[in-house]
């Protein structure tokens, strides 16, 4: 029997071969034990926590490391044994190859995994989650051509040439594409500095509406008559964009007018009616009420007061509830409001002549 194992195949002796598969069948075990009773258990208890590190710690053990460990496994077990120098070549490509691809699927999805935990926890989180799907499509590119060259580099291969060839066409590209590109840059200014975010409420020169999407070349935003408007990002970033989402309070001036004829103890006791309205109101804070002007047919008021809020709908409501009480306040106070009239005094001097002349 030892001199059966000592006989030679293929430059290995066939006691080598035996070794070989016995350290990759220990080694698959070790591995399955790994799987199926040490990771099993991790499941449970990640299963019992909120925490989503542990979620995905575990299933990058089990997307990219159990198959690394198969992979280095057979390099342990084959690599030792006698090759050809063309087998012992593809056999190295086929394990740089994987190694290569399974460390590039984890470094794309711990970077996915960063890039979606970042956006969950702003405001929003859940639509703007939907936005890392644009950058990961040109991150994964990104990582996947690294990931290409240093195994190029690994195998021998120059990548010198190549990268400075990458360079030249990375500018000819860059040229002959300039509007998508500055599209593409500006969806990351966009993304990153948050001018604006989905379900924001803009005003972009005379457009406005509700922003429903955000991508790599174009935003979308829902107009207030109902039509979809499509812009460029570059549009949107060297416009002056107002959002309103984000107004912390809204800063009302409003004027009305009353007659000449109002007496003015009456016209001293408007400011005070004025502020007593906007004061008995939650959510307003009240600046000013002054008489204006005494403009030719009537008396101007300013009013300047805050609602503590960015919401359109709740300023209108406030709006409507001050003119009610300001319409039903002077009613009972006997002051009214002026509309356009004018009032024509004529001085009928011929008939005073008239008059006289008869005595």
């Amino acid at each position: 029997m030892p001199e059966v194992l000592q006989y030679k195949f293929w430059g290995n002796t066939l006691l080598s071969y035996v070794i070989a598969l016995g350290i990759l069948l220990l080694a698959i075990v070790l591995i399955m034990i790994l799987k199926r009773i040490i990771l099993s258990r991790m499941k449970v208890w990640a299963d019992k926590t909120d925490n989503k590190i542990d979620d995905f710690l575990i299933g990058g053990i089990e997307r990219s490391l159990i198959p690394l460990l198969y992979v280095g496994a057979i390099y342990i077990a084959f690599g030792h044994l006698n090759m050809v120098p063309v087998v012992r070549k593809w056999f190295n490509i086929l394990i740089s190859v994987a190694i290569t691809f399974y460390l590039v699927r984890a470094v794309v999805a711990a970077l996915k995994f960063m890039l979606m935990g970042y956006m969950s926890r702003q405001q929003n989180g859940e639509e703007k989650t939907k936005q890392v799907r644009g950058i990961m499509i040109i991150a994964t590119a990104f990582v996947w051509v690294i990931g290409g060259l240093v195994l190029l580099s690994n195998w021998g291969v120059d990548v010198t040439a190549f990268i400075a060839g990458l360079g030249i066409g990375g500018i000819a590209i860059a040229l002959a594409a300039q509007t998508i590109l500055g599209d593409l840059f500006s969806y990351f200014v966009i993304f990153f500095d948050r001018p604006f975010e989905i379900g924001d409420f803009i005003i972009v020169q005379d457009k406005m509406g509700v922003v429903e999407y955000i991508g790599i070349k174009t935003t979308r935003i829902r107009s207030l008559s109902g039509e979809q408007l499509v812009f460029s990002n570059t549009d949107l970033t060297n416009s002056r964009v107002h959002n309103y989402k984000r107004m912390e309070r809204r800063r009302i001036v409003f004027q009305f007018r009353v007659v000449y004829q109002t007496p003015a103890e009456k016209l001293e006791r408007i400011p005070v009616i004025v502020k007593e309205i906007i004061t008995g109101r939650e959510g307003l804070q009240f600046d000013r009420a002054h008489l204006l002007s005494l403009a030719p047919s009537e008396l101007l008021y300013e009013v300047v007061y805050y609602v503590l809020t960015g919401d359109y709908n709740e300023y209108m409501d406030h709006q409507q509830a001050i003119n009610l009480a300001l319409f039903n306040t002077f009613a009972k106070e006997g002051i009214e409001f002026a509309y356009p009239t004018q009032t024509l005094y004529v001085q009928q001097l011929q008939q005073e002549k008239e008059a006289a002349a008869a005595k």
